[in-house]
């Protein structure tokens, strides 16, 4: 699955308007993402102040809003059809209606939050988690060249969307292919490496690498340690087994079972491969919530 991540370009976001063009670059492109206009003028010195700070913020947002700039002196018709009095004059457009506005140059903390009002306007939030949901169910049915390109797509919009690298790295493990999984846990801003949803994916990518190919040996496994029960390589071979066949709560049962004839074979090997086990599944999962309480029980017994 080859996706491309890469976020639009300014050319896509930014437009140079006219009053011949107003109607489409303005109006109907409002009906599918809110669009700022900015009526500027060359002679205008706060319009220079506020041009690259707005142009910043709006390739900032990543597609959520568009920016079209028109000159006053070009265009004084649609000036004059929006009561422009000073410039610079900054117009929001939504659904082909206006919404909101300012004028005079504003800091980037205020243009960032007049551009969070028309992101939640629009519902451009709601949009992302709708899709992200439509991703995750695909995901779930094992269409992944779809969850996929579905998470790619949002990825393209909030580059550091931790759902999205989360569901996007599991499409990949789900797929066989553990490289690309984490080159997309690689995305992730450092501040946000440590999320819980990327720390279940990272999991779920280190027991995939230990358990590969191991779900074949189940039932030879089994045997061993039917025969030997203090065989514990081959106890921790079978959950590693049990691993590979997506059954965690019998890996889990199986590695409890380990520690608690012997806490510290290998280093601990069996208390370290359950907590990756844990993290796999997630906070939230009643599995490894029981499996938690469980090894703390023997650890404080």
């Amino acid at each position: 699955m080859e996706l491309n991540l890469a976020p639009q370009g300014k050319t896509d976001l930014i437009k140079e308007g006219t009053e011949a063009t107003f109607m489409a670059d303005v109006i109907e492109a409002s009906r599918e993402v809110p669009v700022i206009v900015d009526f500027w003028a060359t002679w205008c010195g706060p319009c220079k102040s506020l041009g690259p700070v707005l142009e910043k913020a709006v390739t900032d947002a990543r597609g959520k809003v568009r920016l079209v700039k028109i000159d006053v002196d070009q265009n004084q018709r649609i000036a004059a059809q929006l009561q422009v009095q000073s410039i610079p004059a900054v117009f929001a457009f939504v659904n082909g209606q206006p919404v909101d506005g300012f004028m005079g140059a504003q800091q980037p903390s205020q243009i960032k939050a007049f551009i969070d009002r028309l992101v939640q306007m629009s519902g451009g939030d709601a949009g992302l988690e709708e899709a992200l949901a439509a991703a995750e169910e695909m995901l779930e049915e094992g269409a992944l060249a779809d969850a996929a390109q579905t998470f790619g797509a949002i990825l393209g919009e909030e580059p550091d969307n931790v759902a999205a690298l989360s569901g996007l790295a599991r499409a990949y493990i789900a797929a066989g292919d553990l490289v690309k999984a984490r080159d997309v846990l690689d995305l992730a801003p450092p501040e946000k490496a440590g999320d819980p949803a990327l720390a279940s994916v990272r999991a779920k990518i280190e027991l995939a690498e230990a358990s590969a190919g191991a779900a074949s040996a189940e039932g030879g496994l089994r045997e061993a340690v039917e025969k030997d029960p203090n065989d514990h390589k081959a106890r921790y071979d079978l959950a590693l087994a049990l691993v590979a066949k997506g059954d965690s709560a019998g890996a889990i049962d199986t590695l409890l079972e380990l520690f608690r004839r012997d806490r510290e074979w290998n280093e601990g090997a069996a208390k370290e491969q359950l907590f990756k086990i844990f993290d796999s599944l997630g906070p939230k999962s009643e599995l490894a919530q029981k499996g938690r309480r469980r090894l703390s029980s023997m650890i404080f017994a």
